[in-house]
């Protein structure tokens, strides 16, 4: 049987914790940075976790 493969556009997205929490960047963070306040730029730019309900099918796309 061959190997599993893993998805390669999720495993680029998302990071494993040594806990084995999903990391994952923000969503809008990319551009049109003039209409969001200080502080919405500030949390954008820490790293966010998967929720649970969506964790399980990340670890598998990530580890095949």
């Amino acid at each position: 049987m061959p190997k599993m493969k893993s998805n390669r556009a999720a495993a680029k997205r998302f990071k494993v914790t040594a806990k084995g929490k999903i990391k994952r960047e923000h969503a809008f963070a990319g551009h049109k940075f003039t209409s969001k306040n200080r502080d919405r730029k500030r949390h954008l730019r820490s790293m966010g976790t998967v929720s649970a309900v969506d964790e399980r099918r990340v670890k598998r796309m990530i580890l095949g």
